[in-house]
């Protein structure tokens, strides 16, 4: 009850409170390329729940963003905004009306599309999706480089499947068996130390 209060709490004021910048984004969007600001694709929440996670949109051609599992590498579809937004996450803020919506939680197992959950064993179903799926986790800030170690892999959807997903797995479960307030708030700080404080330090270094 605590948790849900604080993901609505935070996200209605976040939403409030980066109104401008949030607007600032949609226009540059808009100015950027043709298409829709925002993209919507399909997730796995709590119970098996389907329902549609808002980002901002990122590539050229909505249809093929909206229908993508994974991004590798440098994916010539991204725009020159969306690359800026991916860098820095900012494309996840929309997520916030998902929090207030109640399909997502600040901090949780990331929801991932049907194609991969199909992935999961019954016993990993069982446990992952018995919780609301969250706008960020520990997997997430250990595999927030992970459309570059993608492009590294030869077959980047087999290399998802058998070498990342597990990974992925083993960070919900251990999520799901001991979550509480104080975990999330500390998983909240290490996401804006993970991809604030070093994608600044990686631009300076690449001035």
């Amino acid at each position: 009850m605590a948790k849900r209060a604080l993901d609505v709490i935070v996200s209605a004021i976040g939403l409030v409170l980066l109104a401008p910048l949030l607007a600032s984004v949609a226009v540059l969007i808009r100015i950027g390329s043709p298409g829709p600001i925002f993209f919507r694709q399909e997730r796995v929440g709590q119970h098996g729940r389907r329902f549609r996670i808002h980002k901002f949109r990122t590539m050229y051609d909505a249809r093929t963003e909206a229908g993508r599992s994974i991004t590798v590498g440098a994916d010539p579809r991204i725009t020159q905004i969306g690359a800026f937004l991916r860098r820095y996450k900012l494309d996840e803020l929309p997520q916030l009306i998902d929090v207030l919506r109640g399909d997502l939680s600040l901090v949780g197992p990331r929801p991932e599309v049907p194609a991969y959950v199909e992935c999961y064993s019954d016993a990993d179903r069982a446990v992952v999706l018995s919780v609301r799926p969250g706008i960020t986790d520990r997997a997430s800030i250990e595999f927030s480089n992970e459309s570059e170690l993608l492009a590294t892999a030869k077959d980047p959807h087999s290399f998802y499947v058998n070498e990342v997903l597990p990974v992925k797995l083993r960070y919900y479960r251990e999520y799901v068996a001991s979550r509480s307030m104080l975990g999330d708030l500390r998983i909240i700080r290490d996401t804006f130390g993970k991809v604030f404080f070093a994608r600044s330090r990686a631009t300076g270094r690449g001035l």
